[in-house]
């Protein structure tokens, strides 16, 4: 308890003086996509919703100031953050080297799988191996995956034979993907829950392993709060939260809740430093 007043304290501190990161009217404006269920996505009454939601509203608790939620399309997403049009991301945005020369991240605080997706009756549902999937698919197979994702990286980079098709949104992937109009799909394992869950969606399924940043660099660390890179004062405090909430339980409780698992990351040892301070 005292550990967190001590946190909360220390942002309410720093948001009140000013600062690149710091907003004298108490409120921390967080970007989203509001499209990337469980992340986060949009009710029927158009209200924004999703683990990430929940997740950024304890932050902002937990630091003593207001969130103030900006709705953005994934592919604007880092450049509306450096205009200045909100203070921090939380869309599902991996953690990744390229990403990283152009903002700041705090550590991870979750981490899924990416999976392949395809028709019951597909040949691809017979591949077991991440390098019989790459082979099969290279050979011209209509692939699709979200534009301006790690998912569309992959493909790029390791699938280049491939007929590449991106979508605005995974909604849209999804369309396309019941519809025959592409064959196989990449995306978050948490980004498929509720298409295969779906009626649309019952007749497919995964194939191959799951991808993770053990397996290929470009799928990084985890998805982390993406910051301005001179807001210094707000990723630490962030990272502290994030680190009470970690450490207290209550980060695993909200990826229970939103994605059926255990999908939190735990706090590093710098982090724990900065906290015990």
């Amino acid at each position: 308890m005292i550990r967190s007043i001590g946190v909360s304290a220390a942002v309410a501190l720093a948001l009140a003086a000013g600062g690149a990161a710091a907003q004298t009217d108490g409120v921390l404006r967080i970007g989203t996509e509001g499209a990337y269920p469980p992340w986060n996505f949009t009710s029927p009454s158009g209200e924004l919703i999703g683990f990430e939601i929940d997740l950024g509203n304890a932050l902002c608790e937990r630091l003593d100031v207001r969130c103030e939620w900006v709705a953005q399309d994934w592919d604007g997403m880092i450049p509306a953050l450096l205009q200045g049009r909100y203070d921090a991301i939380m869309a599902g945005m991996s953690i990744n080297d390229e990403r990283r020369q152009r903002i700041a991240f705090t550590h991870g605080y979750a981490t899924t799988p990416a999976h392949f997706v395809a028709h019951v009756d597909s040949p691809y549902r017979e591949l077991e191996t991440v390098e019989e999937v790459i082979a099969a698919l290279d050979e011209g197979a209509p692939v699709s995956a979200q534009v301006a994702t790690i998912h569309h990286a992959f493909l790029e980079q390791h699938v280049p034979g491939a007929d590449l098709r991106t979508y605005e949104t995974q909604e849209r992937l999804n369309l396309d993907l019941a519809a025959g109009r592409v064959e196989v799909g990449l995306a978050d394992s948490s980004g498929w829950d509720d298409f295969l869950g779906s009626e649309e969606g019952q007749s497919f399924g995964n194939f191959g392993p799951g991808l993770t940043g053990a397996d290929f660099a470009i799928f990084g660390e985890g998805v982390g709060i993406g910051v301005r890179p001179d807001d210094t004062e707000l990723l630490a405090r962030l990272n502290a939260a994030l680190c009470e909430m970690a450490e207290d339980g209550s980060l695993a409780a909200l990826t229970e809740e939103w994605f059926g698992f255990d999908a939190s990351m735990p706090c590093p040892t710098m982090d724990r430093a900065a906290v015990a301070e």
